[in-house]
């Protein structure tokens, strides 16, 4: 290739660079997909509109006044030395600039804090790490469930390539409906977290004992994510938040489809279950719940190893009891509101059979049902 050519192919190539940058390191923030988010963004823009233009004057009476009055031009300064003029316009000029700043800033914050007229109420917990939701019903008919990373360890560890949304998929959506104003009551089990998704315009501290409120109003169906924005401990960056925002038919579907499944676990206390069924859905459990503090081998990391345990090797009321009740003043969760009786079970079952275990020992939703009565 001849030196013109070189010249012009590299040409090309730079000139793709601003946009590429611009796609890869946005700066600005984004006014997202609900009206208080375009209100936030507009905010935003004025104030630093404002700053920007006091930046410009400040900055260019400084360098003017350097630049033409210094002394080596022979500039005699001026003495305005307690001069009530002056002392009225640089005390009156920043008392306007800031009451401008203030209206908008204050009727979008009692904006932001308007919860009131909620059409459905969802109760967001984190824990380590992972967020549990509550939709919460005056009827009575609850739907709970845990919302954890689904990105496989795999990619984690680099022996698989990482997808597009790496640590940023989770294998239980929240759900809402579009149009709809959701009130979400944010709090945590342990230690602080916080429920940030950037495009509905909600971010609040999870904070134990407490409660706080937010509220979001989207008018385009789709999926939006976000992360705990609180460091929360060795995993807080598998802590993603993905919303699912769908028409009131879907979610209506998608809320009885919910119920059923309850329904369908309180039968399944009953049932006895095959060995096979028990290990491939504790193995599924395991992935989603224990991997990361006992390791994709059982081998250990934030928590003890499985592998050659005395607890998964010995007493099997002792294992339930662990898993159910955790260990006080350690990383290990109780476990017994987070999962059900036949999650339960699956789990106890594959730790037992699992990692060179081979205990042999079955352990049905009903023996879990029964520990947990005693």
């Amino acid at each position: 290739m001849s030196f013109k050519k070189t010249l012009v192919t590299a040409g090309a190539a730079l000139s793709t660079l601003p946009s590429l940058a611009l796609a890869q390191n946005q700066v600005n923030m984004s006014p997202g997909v609900t009206e208080i988010g375009a209100q936030i963004y507009d905010l935003h823009m004025l104030i630093l509109i404002i700053c920007v233009v006091i930046g410009l004057l400040v900055f260019g009476v400084m360098f003017y006044s350097i630049i033409y009055h210094r002394k080596s031009r022979g500039v005699v300064p001026s003495q305005f030395h307690e001069s009530t003029k002056v002392e009225i316009a640089w005390t009156a000029v920043p008392f306007l600039i800031l009451v401008a700043m203030a209206v908008p800033a204050t009727s979008t914050l009692l904006e932001v804090y308007d919860n009131d007229e909620a059409e459905l109420d969802i109760l967001i917990t984190g824990y380590q790490w992972k967020w549990r939701y509550e939709y919460l019903d005056t009827s009575g008919e609850t739907v709970a469930f845990f919302s954890n990373l689904a990105t496989p360890q795999e990619a984690i560890y680099n022996t698989e390539d990482k997808g597009e949304h790496y640590l940023l998929e989770v294998d239980e959506p929240l759900v809402i409906p579009v149009d709809t104003k959701v009130r979400f009551l944010v709090t945590a089990n342990d230690v602080i977290h916080s429920w940030w998704v950037p495009e509905i315009a909600v971010k609040r501290d999870a904070i134990p004992g407490f409660i706080n409120e937010a509220w979001s109003k989207v008018s385009e169906e789709g999926i939006y994510r976000g992360q705990c924005t609180e460091l929360c401990g060795a995993y807080h960056g598998f802590m993603p938040i993905v919303v699912h925002a769908v028409s009131r038919q879907e979610f209506d579907s998608w809320m009885a489809a919910k119920r059923d499944e309850a329904v369908s676990e309180l039968a399944a206390v009953g049932m006895e279950m095959s060995l096979e069924a028990l290990m491939s859905e504790g193995e599924a459990v395991y992935n989603r719940q224990c991997v990361a503090c006992h390791g994709a081998a059982g081998e250990g990391g934030v928590g003890k190893a499985i592998a050659g345990s005395a607890v998964a090797l010995g007493d099997l009321n002792t294992h339930l009891d662990i898993g159910i009740k955790g260990v006080v003043g350690t990383s290990m969760q109780a476990f017994g509101n987070q999962l059900s009786d036949s999650e339960m079970a699956a789990v106890i079952t594959y730790q037992r059979n699992a990692f060179g275990n081979n205990t042999g020992d079955v352990v049905q939703p009903a023996d879990v049902a029964q520990h947990r009565k005693g």
